[in-house]
């Protein structure tokens, strides 16, 4: 890598990564270490096998799973039903294992920087599995927020604590409860738990003080009002944006993406890319902001340090080493 990249750090606003289900595919595309398949919102029944409890009450196992899941809540008479649900969904994501190679999970985590943060709306364990071992290489990781909860994570009401489910509290010493994971789409309340509001009010901060946010695999659906509410309260009004970027990373048409997330963007202030490795992010791991600010304000050339989807973990560690030395 050359030394003639970008080595100054001095944007300290957060650049903050928002990640959808789709990252989470992107991640593992193949399956995870025992192949078993990452789920989307429109294929997540067949793909954990839940077509049984679907078919007790009538619905369309085809249908978005939020959208069914949220109709049975509304009805005020599925409880076992739901209760059968959360089990089997925590289940499912429970037993899945990232690849032992270098993921796009270990690449952008190595990508950000401490005043980063990522945002996920993924129950699965894929990112903290990375976490776990990307400290290994660095302890200098993006802060993690997980809106909807994660199956590796528990919490202690009473100490008002968190950590992995397979630890205990520090405070009283009992067992973590596992977070809550399923919500009713059109009736979510952020408030009701401790631990979701207080990932909540972390995101918001990232909204509102961001000079870069990155949504990564995350669709907006029209139906998860209260989440992109609170994203544009927080956001604010997009003429007053005129120096923040934008940015997307998904496989869907161009123009419905736009479209979906207009209400963020400030005129030509975006981009958006179909793979984690065409991004900002990729093509300038650890200097997203100093890049954007380079090209598209002080309009200089700049020489990419790019991840590659290539890399070995030998290689990889190399390259966030050489970036990490302009840090101190």
């Amino acid at each position: 890598m050359k030394d003639t990249v970008i080595t100054e750090t001095s944007i300290q606003r957060p650049h903050l990564v928002v990640l959808g289900a789709g990252a989470s595919l992107a991640t593992l595309p193949k399956g995870d270490k025992q192949e078993k398949k990452l789920p989307l919102m429109n294929n997540f029944i067949k793909t954990l096998g839940l077509d049984d409890l679907f078919g007790e009450k009538g619905l369309d196992a085809n249908d978005n799973f939020e959208e069914i899941y949220s109709e049975l809540y509304s009805s005020g008479s599925c409880s076992e039903v739901l209760s059968k649900l959360e089990n089997r969904v925590h289940d499912y994501f429970s037993r899945l294992e990232i690849t032992d190679s270098p993921t796009v999970y270990d690449f952008l985590l190595l990508s950000l920087r401490e005043k980063d943060g990522i945002a996920s709306f993924n129950w699965d364990p894929l990112l903290l599995q990375a976490y776990q071992r990307c400290r290994e290489i660095t302890s200098k990781l993006p802060q993690l927020m997980f809106l909807h909860g994660n199956v590796l994570l528990g919490t202690c009401e009473g100490c008002n604590s968190v950590g992995l489910i397979s630890s205990s509290c520090r405070g009283c010493g009992k067992s973590f409860v596992p977070t809550k994971l399923l919500y009713p789409i059109k009736q979510k309340n952020y408030e009701d738990d401790f631990f979701i509001k207080d990932q909540w009010k972390k995101v918001r901060w990232y909204w509102e003080n961001s000079f870069t946010v990155t949504i990564f695999g995350y669709g907006a659906p029209a139906s998860d009002e209260g989440a992109i509410k609170l994203f544009k309260d927080a956001w604010g009004e997009v003429h007053d944006r005129n120096l923040e970027q934008i940015e997307i990373i998904d496989i869907r048409d161009e123009d419905e993406l736009h479209q979906s997330w207009e209400p963020f963007i400030h005129t030509h202030h975006y981009t958006i890319h179909r793979s984690f490795f065409d991004s900002i992010v990729g093509n300038f791991p650890r200097r997203s902001n100093e890049a954007f600010w380079a090209m598209h304000m002080d309009c200089r050339w700049i020489d990419d340090h790019k991840i590659t989807e290539d890399m070995s973990w030998e290689k990889l560690e190399l390259h966030i080493q050489n970036l990490l030395k302009h840090e101190k």
